[in-house]
């Protein structure tokens, strides 16, 4: 189902106040698994860029400011049970951080 920042009320965190976040590219290729706290995903949909909580960081992260490899937001969904999220997108360059397209290449 499509996520909205008015319904960020279905979304079940974990205890840490997280849900983990798969970013899919545009052609269907999984690119990586990270986590999203409410702040990430509120800046993700209105941003229009995949954003994640990092928990080594305990900070925002926009995926490419540093890189340049930036996710364009398609579409945010969430699954049945509302405790994952799938972000669609169009990827620059590589998502993982090894310069592969792919995390599980």
């Amino acid at each position: 189902m499509k996520l909205t920042l008015e319904g960020l009320g279905v979304v079940k965190w974990d205890e840490r106040g997280l849900v983990p976040v798969v970013a899919q590219e545009a052609d269907g290729t999984v690119l990586m698994l990270a986590w999203a706290n409410r702040e990430a995903l509120e800046a993700t949909l209105r941003g229009g860029r995949a954003t994640y909580w990092s928990r080594s960081r305990k900070a925002l992260w926009r995926k490419g400011d540093q890189s340049g490899h930036v996710q364009e937001l398609i579409e945010a969904r969430y699954d049945c049970d509302g405790d994952a999220v799938l972000y669609r997108v169009r990827q620059t360059g590589p998502a993982c951080h090894e310069g592969k397209r792919s995390c599980f290449d």
